[in-house]
Formats: structure tokens, sequence, C-alpha cells
């Protein structure tokens, strides 16, 4: 009964602590980017859209974390990153994943 009469008498917690937030998971994330930048970073769904495969992987990241910090203006990215709740750790992965594609653009010379 001593535990019912601490629930009973507890402060009711407030929103911002009460409610569980539900973290988004790295693979939607992940599908977010590809929706404009391809499954792969390699096939962009418009012409101005840049091409994320097989880019630096700390450019990418140094990119990410502008766009974040509100240091790169692009309304879009800025309005994904803050949605999706992007986090340094999430941008690490992203750069990383994008990094290691393969880029359409690079040529293989045969002799």
């Amino acid at each position: 009964t001593a535990a019912l009469l601490a629930l009973a008498t507890a402060a009711p917690a407030s929103e911002e602590e009460g409610e569980d937030e539900i973290a988004i998971p790295f693979e939607d994330k992940l599908a977010a980017c590809a929706a404009c930048h391809g499954e792969k970073g390699d096939k962009p769904i418009a012409p101005d859209y840049p091409i994320l495969a097989g880019q630096h992987e700390s450019y990418l990241a140094h990119a990410l974390r502008a766009y974040k910090y509100g240091r790169r203006d692009n309304a879009i990215m800025m309005s994904q990153i803050q949605a999706l709740e992007i986090s340094d750790a999430d941008i690490e992965k992203l750069a990383e994943y994008f990094a290691a594609q393969a880029s359409p653009l690079t040529q293989t010379i045969a002799n």
C-alpha cells in the first residue's frame, strides 16, 4: 500500500518528461535520402540534386553538419534533417554509406 500511496501522491509528469519519444529508425532516414538522391545516391531525381555515391566521406559529413547547424542553406535539406531528427551519429553513418557506393561518374579506362 505504501507503493500505491506514493504513486497516488506523485506529481504528474510534464508532457516533456512523460511522453516517450519513438526514435526514427536509421533505415527510414536512409530511405528519405534515397527518395531524392537514389537508393545508392547515384540517381538523383532532379538534375540539380547532387550525386552522393562515391563522394568523400568527410565531405558528405561536413555538408550534412552544415545543413543541420544552419551554416549551409537549403530549405529541403534543412527541413529533412530536422524532421528526421538526424543525429551526428546518423550523419557519420550516412556519409559512410554513400561514400562506399560506386559513383556513376567514375570511368574505367581500358588499355
